[in-house]
């Protein structure tokens, strides 16, 4: 296999594949497989070599772990984008390297069908889907993860000889455990995934147009917004609270409202407006968004601007909400730190968001609170590896910055700003009545930390709570060796 080295004129462009520009790798060299067997040939190589692979799909992690100056060799899976229905399993095979916006328009053209996968179509599905992956569709449809069946892991055995391994969701397949930890399990643990297989529980035959939800025909957009000044910190509690108890009210399964997904922009005051962007599908989608402003947005009793759009599905899924990814938008270095909410902020938690966000410091950031539950209620929390599975809002401190000089008082502002919202709790959201640990999808090093996480609960209890166990089994199984580790990886027991 082509190996991609410093000294060809692909490389940097290969080497900057990254989403976070805060961290930079310099491999060694990259390789681009086409087929699993490629995969094999260069897995092998690398372990044979003794050097240390890293897998990269559409490089949208937001921590170092593939960008990491001790990664020698990239495996970058983007030239592998086969999107097929499989007659013989009666499920839709999908190759690591396709994007998510890929995946919604080969699916929909073809088949009327969509995933409920993430929010932005660069996204590849290699590392997207195996950390459980919610989007805008996740309160109706649950997460991604929900519609694995199976996956195709290339992995190292403990003699150091690369096997191919299928592992379906099947009672009687013997590596079942190893489909169970890529539906939420995250990337860089166990192999490299080549192919996924995606197909809705109790769904049989194999009819594709009945194989994953069928696409919604239309979706309403819906923004609203505020400005800054007008608040004060009465009407700022107002706000949090309406959306939140919206959220408790309306996080499970039966819910009228599961079709609504929004997300409230807590902006820092240094940006000038306060946001709510979301949408609702279906032919009352108007109705339901109007019942939420009324709920939440009335009574805070402020002037804001309100905007409704009717989107066909395919052109929504492939530019939602162009303003959140401007130009610009990968060009940024950033922190984000996630947390699940059972309940609501309390009176405390909302203080202390109005304190940073009215602090008199040259950061731009914000705190996220999206609406969260539904249909990814149902599940037990032990059927995926994405354990929190009655949370109703995911929450998460941003901060981004271009210019180096922003690196410090961004990381400042940010990470005190989480530690003192979870300030009863060592720092963390600790799994309790009112938060829920974070998702891989969004990791973060800080909660591996000592000096960030002074709480006794480890950061692999805050992602995968009582499952954690039983990752490392299968850890101690797959990856004997641990060719596949960073920061955040998962190890097995000693």
């Amino acid at each position: 296999m082509e190996k991609i080295t410093p000294a060809d004129h692909r490389y940097a462009d290969l080497a900057a594949k990254r989403f976070n520009k805060r961290y930079t790798g310099k491999p060694e060299y990259i390789v681009l497989p086409t087929s699993t067997a490629a995969v094999v040939q260069a897995l092998q190589e690398v372990v044979d070599s003794q050097r240390r692979p890293v897998v990269r799909s559409g490089g949208h992690c937001l921590e170092g772990f593939v960008a990491d100056p001790t990664a020698q060799v990239v495996i970058d899976m983007q030239l592998m984008t086969a999107i097929e229905f499989d007659t013989t399993k009666g499920a839709f095979v999908v190759d690591a390297g396709v994007t998510v916006g890929e995946l919604y328009r080969r699916l929909f053209l073809g088949w009327g069908v969509f995933l409920p996968a993430g929010e932005h179509p660069g996204i590849g599905v290699g590392g997207h889907i195996l950390g459980g992956a919610f989007g805008f569709l996740c309160r109706e449809y649950g997460l991604a993860a929900d519609h694995l069946y199976a996956v195709e892991v290339v992995r190292v055995n403990e003699q150091g000889k690369v096997q191919v391994v299928f592992a379906s969701r099947e009672d009687d397949d013997p590596h079942q455990e190893l489909w169970w930890a890529h539906t939420g399990g995250g990337g860089g643990n166990f192999g490299i995934v080549t192919r996924y297989w995606l197909r809705s529980a109790n769904v049989s035959g194999d009819n594709p147009a009945t194989t994953l939800p069928q696409a919604p025909a239309t979706l309403t957009t819906f923004r609203i917004g505020w400005e800054w000044k007008d608040f004060d910190e009465a009407s700022f509690a107002t706000l949090v609270h309406r959306f939140g108890d919206w959220c408790l009210r309306h996080g499970g399964p039966n819910s009228p409202y599961i079709s609504l997904f929004g997300i409230l922009f807590l902006n820092h005051r240094n940006i000038g407006k306060i946001e709510i962007k979301g949408l609702a599908t279906g032919a009352t989608a108007a109705d339901v968004i109007n019942a939420f402003v009324k709920d939440v947005v009335e009574p805070v009793g402020l002037a804001y601007t309100k905007q409704l759009e009717e989107n066909a599905w395919l052109q929504f899924a492939l530019n939602p909400f162009p303003e959140l990814f401007q130009p610009g938008f990968d060009k940024a270095q950033a922190k984000i730190k996630d947390a699940f909410f059972r309940r609501p902020l309390t009176d405390d938690q909302i203080a202390t968001a109005y304190r940073y966000l009215t602090a008199q410091v040259p950061i731009g950031g914000m705190i996220g609170l999206a609406t969260y539950g539904g249909v990814v209620n149902a599940i037990p929390p032990d059927h995926t590896a994405s354990a929190q599975r009655d949370a109703i809002m995911d929450v998460a401190c941003n901060t981004g910055w271009m210019d180096p000089s922003g690196e410090k008082p961004s990381l400042d502002w940010v990470r005190n700003f989480y530690k003192d919202l979870f300030a009863a709790s060592g720092g963390v959201p600790v799994p309790n009545e009112q938060t829920d640990g974070a998702m891989i999808n969004h990791p973060d090093t800080d909660l591996a930390s000592a000096d960030w996480n002074t709480s006794v609960t480890p950061w692999y209890t805050l992602y995968y709570k009582a499952g954690h166990p039983r990752l490392q089994a299968v850890k101690a199984a797959y990856d004997p060796l641990n060719i596949f580790h960073h920061a955040l990886s998962i190890q097995a027991a000693l």
